[in-house]
């Protein structure tokens, strides 16, 4: 009886091989999930089992994974019936154990390859009749079986995954752009390893994709020597921690020319990080870096022809206009377009004193900027050298500031500090260091067109400017009269006479005169508008003209200078002004204009001085 029982044995046995090789030889890579639920099914079948299932041993967690069972509530919920070490040794192996409230029995059989631990199966049965020992065979057959299966999954698997990563270099190679290249990484791994979680350490400035987990890589930080370790070597670092029960996994990314950060990789819920993972990882970071660095190159080269552009174009919009005005306006805007800046000053130092440039924002006109320049000025005559301050609060003298960043590029000229550009943000390390360089390079080639500018005015300056009163020409005088009555509808002349001024030369010699000419000059300075005109007529005789100012008012501001000259000159002398008016509803000309003003000069001369006379009517 038990030989016939060995025969029904090894005849199941023989039945079972044979369609375990019509499974491999009939089903293909996509259905190996399905080929060994069939498996499962058919062995449940023909041994008259009641339940079949396959646990594989999960490396990562190390514990035993139902991979595929006959019990449709193990497939739904495999997460509720995996097994630890403790309990298959507690079951036992190879040994048939009752479960007493169901009556049935259970068998566990190891699943190993090359002593290697893969799985298990566990058989439940009822009948008292079956056969342990060909349970056993049964197992050993099948795990043959799974080898083959594994192998196949291991190679479909392993084709997929480089088929993706060729995707993926195809990918990173058609685009230019970091964000891109970054954000195929993520996506790439999070495909392939949806519980893992990841993050890019870089260490180049790049925020603009906020959608990606990118954190600076920080040189300083000794909480993360992996890390560390990683960008410094090139090399891929682990770090297990029992206590955390996760495996994380360092991989730089690194090009030719240098490391650009560092993948973090970290799988939860292990101890080791699976070796059979890391080449992939590997090699999709070497990759990575790769189309990094290739991008960033791109970048950089992108960046230095729109750098040159603007340098180009400033410079040609400089040396076109030789206005100050102009060239400092136009650099201003440009520096706050380009660099992104809140406020730009431009400073002169003339004889240590310091003069703001027109083209500088309105806060360079405060009070508050005084700090900004006494502490700009300071450091670059004791350090010779630009400033590129990323938090000037770190100061403890300067922490109440409300600008943190801070460029500061001195104008040099034939070796000299002709003055200093800054440039200010509210924000901490707002500028990069490629716009501080950026800056250095637009101020290097823009100083000489300032330069030009301000000594293109100084000569307009003297040309139209007397040299002793520092009043305006008779010449830019005559005009500016003449151009007030193509365009204006009325104005005022003053022409302004010294009393007895003969007398202050012979009495204190012509020093004094000059002195006393220059008082007079400046009083008038002080009385009239910017728009007006205040001018050496010749010798010690001066004018004013008033465009767009009605008689009245005219009058008004001569009899002011009249009677701030007598009070505040030293020596004392006295003027006398005539007075002269013209409108655009009577045609006139200046040389009309001037001789009526001379007349009335003549009538307040006549009629005792100090006195101002309206055209040919007295006026005192």
């Amino acid at each position: 009886m038990g030989d016939d029982m060995e025969f029904l044995e090894k005849q199941q046995l023989a039945n079972l091989k044979s369609q375990f090789f019509d499974f491999l030889v009939e089903n293909d890579e996509g259905q190996l999930l399905n080929m060994i639920e069939q498996l499962l099914l058919f062995i449940k079948m023909e041994l008259q089992l009641e339940e079949v299932t396959l646990f594989l041993y999960n490396e990562w967690k190390q514990y035993y994974f139902p991979d595929a069972s006959t019990n449709e509530a193990i497939n739904n919920k495999p997460d509720s019936y995996f097994m630890t070490s403790d309990e298959v040794k507690r079951l036992g192996e190879n040994q048939s154990s009752l479960d007493l409230e169901t009556h049935t029995f259970s068998l566990i059989t190891q699943l190993t390859h090359n002593n290697k631990e893969i799985g298990l199966y566990q058989f439940k049965y009822k009948q008292t009749g079956t056969s342990s020992a060909l349970l056993v065979e049964v197992a050993k057959e099948c795990s043959k079986l799974i080898e083959k299966i594994n192998k196949m999954t291991k190679v479909f698997n392993e084709g997929k995954r480089y088929e993706q990563l060729f995707n993926v270099t195809a990918k990173f190679y058609s685009s230019m752009n970091m964000d891109d290249v970054l954000g195929e990484v993520i996506y790439t791994l999070r495909k392939v390893y949806p519980s893992f979680t990841y993050f890019l350490l870089l260490s180049h400035d790049n925020h603009n994709n906020h959608d990606l987990p990118i954190k600076d890589f920080l040189y300083d930080n000794d909480e993360n020597p992996a890390a560390m370790q990683a960008y410094v070597t090139g090399e891929i670092q682990f770090e297990d921690s029992i206590k955390d029960k996760r495996s994380a996994l360092y991989a730089p990314l690194k090009g030719k020319q240098g490391v650009y950060g560092v993948l973090q990789v970290i799988a939860p819920s292990t101890v080791i990080f699976p070796y059979s993972e890391v080449r992939f990882i590997d090699l999709l970071a070497n990759t990575a870096g790769s189309a990094l660095e290739n991008a960033k190159l791109y970048q950089q080269s992108k960046r230095l022809i729109a750098d040159l552009q603007l340098i180009n174009e400033t410079s040609h919009r400089l040396n076109s206009s030789l206005r100050l005005t102009d060239t400092m306006n136009f650099m201003s805007e440009q520096i706050i377009k380009s660099f992104n800046a809140q406020e730009v000053g431009f400073i002169l130092f003339l004889n240590d004193k310091i003069d703001v440039l027109p083209g500088s924002t309105t806060f360079f006109q405060t009070e508050k900027s005084k700090q900004y320049i006494g502490y700009a000025n300071e450091k670059i005559k004791d350090e010779k050298d630009t400033l590129f301050i990323g938090d000037i609060t770190i100061e403890p003298s300067l922490q109440q500031m409300k600008y943190h960043s801070l460029m500061a590029v001195p104008m040099v000229q034939s070796g000299f500090i002709k003055g200093v550009a800054i440039v200010l943000h509210e924000l901490p390390y707002h500028f990069s260091f490629e716009t501080f360089k950026l800056l250095q390079s637009l101020i290097h080639h823009s100083t000489l067109a300032f330069t030009n500018s301000m000594l293109r005015e100084e000569l307009e300056k003297l040309v139209i400017t007397d040299h002793l009163t520092n009043l305006y020409s008779r010449s830019y005088l005559d005009e500016t009269i003449n151009l007030s009555m193509e365009t204006d509808a009325y104005g005022t002349f003053i022409l302004i006479d010294l009393d007895n001024f003969k007398c202050i030369n012979d009495m204190h010699g012509h020093q004094v005169g000059d002195k006393v000419l220059i008082q007079v000059a400046n009083i008038l300075k002080e009385s009239i508008r910017d728009n007006d005109i205040g001018a050496r007529w010749g010798g010690e005789e001066l004018a004013i003209y008033l465009p767009k100012v009605e008689l009245d008012a005219g009058i008004a501001i001569a009899e002011r200078v009249v009677q701030k000259v007598e009070q505040s000159t030293s020596p004392k002398i006295t003027i006398s002004c005539g007075i002269s008016y013209w409108n655009a509803e009577r045609q006139d000309t200046a040389f009309k204009l001037f001789k009526r003003a001379d007349k009335a000069l003549y009538i307040a001369k006549e009629t005792g001085k100090n006195r101002v006379i309206i055209e040919e009517v007295a006026k005192v």
